[in-house]
């Protein structure tokens, strides 16, 4: 029996779900596509079937095949203010670039308005508060990658009411997230993935003060 043959674990129909989305917010995917795809994989029962909604993906770790190796943090010292500052040992599987990044120390961060969002962003923060608002900034697309690397920090994610954000990919240490809104595969204009290390801080996705009450005025 070849590897094709093999039978698939749901843990391996999850990789390729997360595989598919990130395709969707790279552009290789429309929403369409995504959505036959994700109900290939979901019927699989071989890695054979499996891997037929990947073949045609550059870059793309097909089922049965070995992981890369994540990115590590390695921290050393800062002896001027006593605690330890982030550096990165290896290269990010998906480089991102310099205006990609929003990094602060003992800082807040708020971008709102108009502002230009990429398809993938990293947080890298200490001791500091970090705001993104989403409601009315400009999307180069429909899914949004954002990468975290804080401690003891804040993020705040305020989205738009038809938003889906999924931050099942987080890795907690003595920290909270607490998902207000939709979770799931992309269904409206808005899906954003977070994953990433948070250390003694927390991570929060809601919707703007008030939009709660405009739906019950509203009836909906």
């Amino acid at each position: 029996m070849g590897d094709r043959d093999l039978r698939v674990s749901d843990i391996e129909r999850e990789h390729v779900g997360r595989l598919l989305q990130r395709a969707v917010g790279l552009g290789m995917l429309s929403l369409g596509e995504f959505t036959e795809r994700m109900d290939t994989a979901l019927a699989a029962k071989t890695r054979g079937e499996l891997n037929t909604v990947l073949v045609d993906l550059p870059g793309i770790r097909l089922a049965g095949q070995p992981a890369p190796k994540a990115p590590q943090f390695v921290y050393t010292p800062r002896p001027q203010y006593g605690f330890a500052r982030p550096q990165y040992g290896v290269r990010l599987a998906h480089p991102v670039g310099a205006g990609n990044v929003i990094r602060s120390r003992m800082s807040g961060v708020k971008r709102t308005g108009n502002w230009q969002v990429p398809g993938t962003l990293l947080v890298n923060s200490f001791m500091s508060g970090v705001s993104l608002d989403f409601t009315q900034a400009a999307m180069a697309t429909q899914v949004v990658e954002i990468r975290v690397d804080d401690f003891f920090s804040s993020l705040e994610l305020i989205v738009p009411s038809e938003a889906t954000v999924d931050m099942n990919g987080l890795d907690l240490v003595g920290s909270s997230a607490n998902n207000k809104v939709r979770t799931g595969p992309p269904m409206g204009p808005l899906h954003i993935i977070v994953h990433g290390s948070v250390r003694f801080g927390s991570v929060t996705a809601k919707h703007p003060f008030g939009t709660h009450w405009k739906r019950f005025l509203n009836g909906a």
